[in-house]
């Protein structure tokens, strides 16, 4: 459990009682118990009344606002409040504030306002961090710590700048491993001297939102960006330790987010929770993979959900309401993914800024005669009856699916073959294939344990990390299937291409090289033609994007392309290695053959799908000493019947015993518990 001083699922979210006065706190009391509230996230924006000045601190109303939270019958998710620095430091210190992408020195305002290397922001920072510490380690309603808030956002100050090439030296020993690494004999710019190295914006090597004259070099600072980030979270963290080494102590991610790789932060977590913040038209499975991204960066540890909204956004380009039921139907989302909270931004809704209509538990109207306070209410009251039931409760996937931030990083910054590549997205329509046939699958990073899973999938593994061919090999040669697509295997690192011929360090594993990379525009397609009947997959299908022109090295050709120049040349192969089989697919496909793959490489490693169900029901399970915990999710408004097996099981919802065929009403849930196969 996360602390088990709340041996339940936890429920609640941020509340900002900073914000109301005492007559109001009152009516919070209330309405949390009338909600089955019992945790509330507080301090994350409170620096600036906390601490008016250099020296000054005034803790008076955070302790009666713990005590009163807890005297309530509502334990604490404490932050640390140094998501934005208070008003005063800006105006003195004028280092804490950024420097964005083009240069230019921010003035006070926003949030995730400060720069990670700046002397002033780390000094004060740890220092309240650790006054909070010491206060409050005993006391009784504090359960977890949470770290400033959603952290993210580059500098390219001059403090950045100098530690940037402190970050380098440690990296690369010599200005000449440097050098090498960098490619720096392009357009000639060889660099002597360490503080000749200047960070790389719209001042340097980038234009246009992450375009880069200098792979290398803008990599390197992603890198060195999420370290920096990170490294301020790991000083607060240090001193939180000292004083509460055993309660936990996280900060909230953000799923997909581009800028900051979540596989180093997890190392640094002792529980990953992350604000899960999808449209109406998001689909449920890319929710359902960021899920599992959350929950794969920590080795399939169970985490917190950490934020969601009741109902209605406020910073999408259409914030639309969620209809009834829908958030019942994402809280058990995250749950059957590994969640063990379910908590909202925001408890009471704001009545200026730019969140004042952004949803709430309580709304402005202030009462608990809403919709969406009935529908928490009605999940609060069934939070309770599931207890402990299923914390911490695994996955028992058989698949796993590639995620690397780097990998990433370097796919985006690659300057071609096309604008149109999306990394995040080739990962999910290998996801969603799964997804829709109701087969688990995990996402994984590249220190995972590949034995535990009988398929691998790295979409657009453009770069090859050092080990990883090994890893991958051994992995094939033992009995498991690896699969990879288009661009992959072509460089290395420092983002510094393999030669000998693409896919690099993959090619002997995967049995072919890649001649050339043909970039369609979003009108031309080519086609898949299969070259013989097999399984779930028909005669032909529709591709495009990247075409990788590929000549088999001894790999079995499954499929060809069926048009243009390359017509007849491979586009789907499977090379036996060992006791396993490698596969490559060559381009983007529609879904549909995705989906046809993937039914036959599964039923070729007997990994079976949970459940046969109609499109629209997502079907996942959770493990956990011995028995297994089936969520069955309708996303239809309308009712749809699913087969769940002989095997009879209890609904932990309705405590109702069912097999054969079940019934799962428009936008509901069954939790079916059963023996663990």
């Amino acid at each position: 459990m996360i602390n088990n001083k709340l041996p339940k699922i936890w429920y609640g979210g941020d509340y900002n009682p900073e914000q109301w006065d005492a007559q109001t706190w009152q009516e919070d009391d209330r309405m949390f118990k009338l909600a089955g509230i019992d945790v509330a996230t507080i301090n994350v924006f409170s620096w600036a009344m906390i601490q008016p000045d250099e020296e000054s601190y005034d803790f008076s109303f955070l302790d009666e606002t713990m005590d009163r939270l807890y005297n309530n019958g509502t334990y604490i998710c404490l932050a640390t409040g140094t998501a934005a620095h208070p008003a005063w430091m800006a105006k003195r210190y004028p280092d804490v504030r950024r420097v964005d992408v083009q240069g230019r020195k921010r003035k006070f305002g926003g949030r995730h306002n400060s720069c990670p290397n700046s002397p002033t922001y780390r000094k004060y920072a740890t220092k309240l961090a650790g006054k909070l510490a010491e206060r409050y380690k005993d006391h009784p309603g504090l359960l977890i710590w949470h770290v400033s808030n959603e952290y993210g956002g580059y500098c390219y100050c001059e403090n950045c700048e100098a530690a940037f090439r402190v970050w380098l030296k440690q990296r690369y020993g010599s200005i000449k491993e440097l050098n090498k690494a960098w490619n720096t004999a392009f357009w000639g710019h060889t660099f002597y001297d360490w503080d000749e190295v200047v960070a790389p914006n719209d001042l340097s090597e980038e234009w246009a939102g992450g375009r880069t004259n200098f792979q290398g070099i803008s990599l390197d600072y992603r890198r060195f960006m999420s370290y920096s980030l990170l490294d301020v979270y790991k000083l607060e963290y240090d001193e939180i330790k000292k004083h509460t080494p055993d309660i936990p102590v996280t900060t909230n991610l953000m799923g997909t987010y581009q800028e900051l790789d979540y596989f180093e932060w997890a190392k640094h977590l002792d529980v990953v929770s992350w604000d899960n913040y999808p449209s109406l038209d998001t689909p449920v499975s890319y929710t359902a993979m960021t899920h599992d991204l959350m929950r794969g960066v920590k080795h399939g540890q169970p985490f917190m959900l950490m934020e969601q909204t009741p109902s209605q956004q406020n910073w999408q380009a259409y914030n639309s309401l969620k209809r009834p039921g829908v958030m019942r139907l994402w809280s058990y989302q995250a749950v059957a993914h590994g969640a063990d909270t379910v908590m909202f931004f925001q408890l009471r809704r704001s009545i200026g800024a730019c969140e004042k209509y952004h949803g709430a538990v309580i709304e402005h109207v202030g009462h608990e005669h809403t919709r969406v306070f009935r529908e928490c209410a009605e999940l609060g009251q069934e939070l309770v009856t599931l207890s402990d039931s299923i914390l911490d409760a695994r996955g028992n996937a058989k698949v796993g699916i590639i995620f690397d931030w780097e990998n990433r990083w370097a796919t985006e910054l690659s300057s071609g073959p096309t604008i149109a590549l999306n990394y995040v997205s080739e990962v999910h329509k290998y996801y969603d294939a799964l997804f829709q046939q109701n087969i688990e699958s995990d996402m994984v990073g590249l220190e995972a344990d590949f034995s535990q899973y009988k398929v691998i999938i790295a979409p657009v593994m453009y770069m090859v990390k050092q080990g990883f061919a090994i890893k991958v090999e051994e992995f094939v040669a033992a009995g498991g299937t690896f699969i990879t697509t288009f661009f992959s295997g072509i460089v290395n690192e420092n983002d510094l291409v393999t030669t000998g011929g693409y896919p690099g360090e993959l090619r002997s594993l995967l049995g072919i090289w890649a001649e050339e990379i043909d970039a369609l525009f979003p009108e031309h397609k080519n086609a898949i033609v299969m070259n013989k009947t097999w399984g779930a997959l028909k005669d032909s299908y529709e591709c495009g994007l990247l075409c990788d022109i590929i000549h088999s090295e001894g790999a079995e050709i499954l499929a060809e392309y069926g048009d243009d120049f390359y017509q007849g040349s491979p586009v789907l192969t499977v090379n036996n290695f060992g006791k396993g089989k490698a596969y490559y697919v060559a381009t983007s496909p529609e879904p549909a053959f995705l989906q046809g793959l993937l039914a036959n490489v599964c039923e070729e490693q007997n990994i079976k799908p949970l459940v046969h169900a109609p499109t629209g029901l997502e079907s996942t399970q959770r493990v956990k000493n011995g028995e297994s915990f089936l969520f069955l999710l309708n996303h239809n408004a309308n009712d749809v019947q699913v087969e769940i097996g002989e095997e009879t099981r209890v609904d932990l919802l309705t405590g109702q015993a069912y097999s054969g065929q079940v019934t799962v009403t428009g936008r509901g849930v069954m939790i079916l518990k059963g023996a663990a196969q």
